[in-house]
């Protein structure tokens, strides 16, 4: 939950240790943890590092340099937050308004929107008080909040027309909290904690916050090889980044485009802020128009959180 710009989520920051009854031991270090109070004693702390890590023949666990601290959670999202959905609280908008004129892409022309026929020129052709509008919209295919099909990296690939509706709605779902990690890279390490097969990926970064702002484009975090290749191999059925591209855009060799599209995993960018939904029990959609012949399309996306 927050207030303005204050979180007033907890969480609890440590260091362990772990000696096996058989020999050897473990450590980690700035280890954090979701909680629903102001504290957590020790014991419950050792417990769950034994139950998350799965471990066996543990023969003693320290907790070392408890703190807590206001931190938004990463597993999971407040009641609250998830009441304050819209109109009907269990959906979601995931995709950014596209306006005339605004660049998202710094090299890509911006949109042009405009009027084929207005309500005023319309007068007279139907019957009286009768108008229309018809609108008109001149922009590339990755314009705004957009889906890659496979012909969007590969010549001969499907396009958007031809991305199967079980492939890009109502998909199981899970949402990643990657929000003030360190560095770019999310790397397999981020993610690999994170049961992906059979759902949508969603890596929430916190960059969406930036939409619209010079920041937005610059310096914005990017799924790494190893991290697309982890998506790959546990059978990730769509990714989704709430960032300009999935990619570093300074490596010409896109390689999670590559990874991701080679493997018919549709990709999903520019979504837009996530920190209202829950990680897990979701659904995800992001259908785009059937047009043939093109390998990307902008989208209107959309979650809806289980009861």
């Amino acid at each position: 939950m927050t207030s303005g710009n204050q979180t007033t989520d907890k969480r609890v920051c440590f260091d362990f240790e772990v000696d096996f009854s058989n020999g050897g031991g473990m450590q980690g270090q700035g280890f954090r943890l979701d909680l629903d109070g102001d504290d957590i004693a020790d014991q419950a702390l050792a417990e769950y590092i034994i139950k998350d890590l799965r471990l066996l023949m543990v023969g003693a666990v320290r907790i070392l340099n408890k703190q807590i601290i206001n931190e938004r959670h990463k597993r999971r999202a407040s009641a609250v937050a998830i009441a304050q959905g819209a109109a009907r609280g269990d959906l979601f908008d995931l995709s950014h308004p596209v306006r005339d004129g605004e660049v998202v892409f710094p090299g890509l022309p911006a949109p042009r929107i405009t009027e084929y026929m207005s309500h005023e020129a319309s007068h007279g052709r139907y019957a009286p008080g009768v108008t229309f509008q018809i609108g008109r919209v001149d922009m590339v295919a990755n314009t705004g909040t957009s889906i890659d099909a496979p012909s969007h990296r590969y010549p001969g690939g499907i396009d958007v027309a031809g991305l199967a509706l079980a492939s890009v709605a109502d998909l199981d779902a899970v949402v990643i909290r990657l929000a003030g990690m360190q560095g770019r890279a999310i790397a397999r390490e981020a993610i690999a904690a994170t049961e992906v097969r059979g759902r949508a990926v969603l890596l929430d970064t916190g960059q969406a916050l930036r939409w619209g702002t010079p920041a937005y484009t610059e310096a914005s975090p990017y799924l790494s090889r190893d991290g697309a290749e982890y998506l790959r191999d546990n059978g990730a059925l769509l990714v989704g980044i709430d960032a300009i591209n999935i990619d570093d855009t300074q490596d010409a060799q896109r390689p999670a485009h590559s990874i991701l599209l080679a493997a018919g995993i549709p990709i999903v960018e520019n979504l837009a802020p996530m920190n209202s939904l829950p990680s897990r029990n979701l659904r995800f959609s992001a259908a785009p128009m059937r047009i043939a012949g093109i390998g990307a399309f902008p989208v209107r996306a959309w979650a809806r959180v289980l009861p």
